[in-house]
């Protein structure tokens, strides 16, 4: 079967057995999240979600562990709870445009809450990841990263005026250049890491979007791809977690279950050469590092 835009997570899966596999996802009460989270445990993994409400948790049927991606100290806890190996960590969780807000820490809450909450989640699990059977990081990134590189010079808009839209955009290209550097260095631990563009969900995720926002969505999606079910959407993280064929692929970037290259003017589609720009890569890793506190 050929992959693409309206594959389902459970089709991605179709003859696939990962009894014996152990995953978490982040952001697994609901969405993309959930349906990935579902169809791993269809396919016989030990799934953990890790969310911020627990009756998300409770609803879904599935383990769930307490887990707040804006605070550290609540990531730290996480993992800190976690023994045994880890086959699949898919950071999926995310916000979207909220207003101006901090982090326990002090950094802009979705710089925070979707690339620092990860990076320090990923760091933390990276001695259970690098186990013998090996292991694959999903990092969830959205192709609203087109608008926005990372600005390394006020990453937490101290002088420039605060925009919902542009704060998402560089949170997103930040979980591709986390998939990039920590590509590079886990190479030889047995861990990939690859970035995923999931697709337009209609969903929580848009909560914080006015009526107008929403309608020009809706007439894009209705122009460009559409919208997908919370099972396509789940398709390409799913597929980058489990396919037999992409055993040793790392810091790579998927959109509807394939690899893709550089973003080219006029399209929709790709990955901008600043969220895969070695030097940017490794620059954030450091900004990172000393934003938590260290490794």
């Amino acid at each position: 079967m050929a992959f693409g835009a309206e594959t389902t997570a459970a089709e991605v899966l179709a003859g696939i057995d990962l009894v014996g596999r152990r995953a978490v996802v982040t952001g697994g009460g609901s969405g993309i999240g959930l349906a990935t989270a579902r169809a791993l445990a269809a396919a016989g993994a030990d799934v953990t979600i890790a969310v911020r409400d627990p009756a998300q948790g409770r609803a879904s049927g599935l383990r769930w562990e307490l887990l707040d991606l804006a605070d550290i100290g609540s990531v730290r806890a996480f993992a800190n709870r976690w023994t045994g190996p880890l086959h699949i960590l898919v950071n999926n969780a995310g916000v979207m445009r909220t207003p101006f807000a901090h982090s326990a820490q002090g950094w802009e809450l979705q710089f925070a809450t979707n690339h620092l909450g990860h990076f320090a989640l990923a760091v933390a699990l990276h001695p259970v990841l690098a186990n013998p059977d090996g292991a694959r990081v999903v990092a969830v990134t959205s192709a609203s990263h087109l608008r926005a590189p990372v600005d390394f010079d006020d990453i937490n808009f101290e002088r420039r005026p605060y925009g919902p839209t542009i704060a998402y955009d560089q949170s997103k290209t930040a979980n591709i250049l986390f998939a990039v550097e920590a590509a590079r260095r886990w190479m030889h631990d047995g861990v990939t890491v690859n970035a995923v563009n999931p697709g337009g969900l209609r969903g929580k995720l848009q909560r914080h979007l006015s009526e107008a926002e929403l309608s020009e969505m809706d007439a894009r999606a209705v122009r460009g791809p559409g919208w997908k079910t919370p099972g396509q959407a789940a398709a390409t993280s799913v597929h980058v977690a489990t396919a037999p064929g992409l055993a040793g692929v790392s810091g790579r970037y998927f959109e509807d279950c394939h690899e893709v290259g550089l973003h080219q003017p006029g399209t929709a589609t790709g990955v901008a050469p600043f969220a895969v720009d070695p030097a940017n890569a490794a620059r954030l890793w450091e900004i990172s590092l000393e934003a938590i506190g260290g490794a």
